[in-house]
């Protein structure tokens, strides 16, 4: 019991970190939130490639896979399975099987949620 309740709190504590960090850029710097996710997947696919965001997902699960540095992390490991088995094109494939999955139900998810929403513009 003592140890799954550790667990939740490994992934919610490392989770946090990671947005921490996000949000402080964005306040401390005048730095876009588009950007701001595209450095942190460009982090994760980095440290994925050398092989140090592994230790972190294994320790934390999915505190460290659900952020998009994990999505950078799994598409710079698929990218590197590809690569070891057909080349060039194999690195291309690999990433793009690797991510598939997660961007196919983010599409899904998005589009549903589009039928009980409705966008508004902001008010200058």
């Amino acid at each position: 019991m003592l140890t799954g309740l550790f667990m939740y709190v490994k992934v919610f504590l490392v989770g946090g970190v990671i947005c921490a960090i996000a949000e402080l850029i964005e306040i401390k710097t005048k730095i876009t939130p588009a950007r701001i996710l595209v450095l942190f997947l460009m982090v994760g696919a980095v440290l994925g490639g050398f092989g140090i965001y592994n230790y972190l997902v294994e320790w934390a699960g999915a505190g460290a896979t659900v952020p998009i540095t994990g999505f950078g992390n799994a598409l710079a490991r698929g990218a590197i399975e590809g690569a070891k088995s057909n080349g060039l094109f194999g690195a291309i494939g690999g990433g793009l099987m690797a991510t598939s999955a997660g961007v196919a139900v983010s599409i899904g998810l998005s589009y549903m949620v589009s039928f009980f929403t409705s966008s508004k513009s902001k008010k200058s």
